[in-house]
């Protein structure tokens, strides 16, 4: 049960209602840290790592890695959750305890540059879903508004327009992209907190990887097992954090809206049990982690009962589908979106819907 505020009080002012809320989450223990649980996380993904260790040295020569290598891209993926989660200090009360094990998890399991990635998310969560402030929506090879969409021509106007359709097998490509981003940013010249830390891990594990699989494989099924790993990391990666915003509203540049409304207006939950807290690693209690952003992994369940009465009451739209209604609308959303492909800015829908 949600705390309301106090007779007297502005029940219609925004802070107080997400001051209410969050209240209530405290009160109810919410907000405490829950290590034993990301300490089992961490060794049950150790174990299988190193049991898929064992069973590359003990299978050698054999296509059936790629079985393995399928399996490791699951495994990178839950470690990237952990990350993930330590990055939004969710695992440890110590600020700088989560940012070791953070960017230790980012750069020397996963391959991606924590930095980047920190830079990148904290701008995602201030403005999720705002043109130009959200880099989640930003114009990359898939557009995510009109007006971007209505900027490709040629054979990426083809693509734009059936981007929909292509978007998940393009999440093949996915974790390549990732670690080529991680290497940008250290080599890069922009800022990079902890520069040659994160270079010299990155390189250590991408070079200690492919050591280990051009020394004891035959190039061809090197070549094949590092291609599995990166295509199943990649639309893994893809597959849960792709249904979380997708497809819900958009907001413009100078929208004014409230920290409440605009981090539940934007975001959406995938229903589901264990299994899928698990399979996404929290991320489908998407409309919790955006308002509770260091809120641990276990406490997401109950705080959605409390935000779900909560934004009933306050007449908020909160949304929440199952995974597969969610990938339905985020194929449905990138088609429409990508129709505007090649068209003048000036004649596609969102522009028309503006000018009048």
């Amino acid at each position: 049960m949600f705390t309301r505020p106090k007779r007297g009080g502005d029940k219609t002012n925004p802070t107080t209602e997400y001051s209410a809320l969050l209240s209530t989450v405290r009160d109810a223990g919410l907000l405490e840290r829950r290590r034993g649980f990301y300490i089992g996380m961490f060794a049950a993904l150790v174990a299988a790592l190193g049991a898929v260790g064992v069973g590359f040295v003990l299978l050698g020569d054999s296509w059936y890695q790629l079985i393995l290598a399928g399996v490791l891209g699951i495994i990178l993926t839950q470690f990237a959750f952990l990350g993930h989660e330590a990055s939004h200090r969710q695992v440890f009360t110590s600020g700088k305890a989560n940012d070791v094990a953070g960017r230790t998890i980012a750069n020397l399991i996963v391959g991606i540059s924590y930095s980047w990635w920190m830079s990148k998310h904290s701008r995602h969560h201030a403005n999720p879903n705002i043109v130009g402030k959200d880099p989640d929506i930003a114009r990359d090879f898939v557009s995510f508004t009109e007006t971007d969409a209505s900027k490709a021509r040629g054979l990426y106007a083809w693509i734009t327009r059936r981007q929909g359709y292509l978007f998940f097998p393009l999440l093949a490509l996915e974790g390549l992209n990732l670690h080529l981003h991680g290497f940008r940013t250290v080599f890069g010249r922009g800022k990079v907190d902890k520069r040659w830390l994160e270079t010299i891990m990155l390189v250590s594990r991408i070079g200690a990887y492919l050591a280990v699989l051009f020394l004891l494989l035959p190039p061809g099924l090197a070549f094949a097992f590092l291609g599995v790993q990166l295509a199943v990391f990649g639309i893994y990666m893809g597959a849960s954090f792709a249904p979380n915003h997708k497809g819900m509203p958009i907001l413009p540049h100078d929208a004014r809206v409230d920290f409440l409304r605009r981090q539940v207006l934007t975001s959406r939950n995938v229903a589901g049990g264990v299994v899928m807290d698990t399979f996404m690693g929290g991320l489908n209690h998407q409309v919790e982690h955006h308002l509770f952003p260091n809120m641990a992994r276990p406490h997401l369940k109950r705080a959605r009962e409390i935000t779900m009465e909560y934004c009933a009451d306050k007449g908020i739209a909160y949304t929440e589908t199952t995974l597969t209604q969610s990938y339905g609308i985020v194929i449905r959303y990138l088609n429409r979106v990508g129709l505007a492909a090649g068209a003048d800015p000036f004649d596609c829908p969102a522009a028309q819907r503006f000018g009048r």
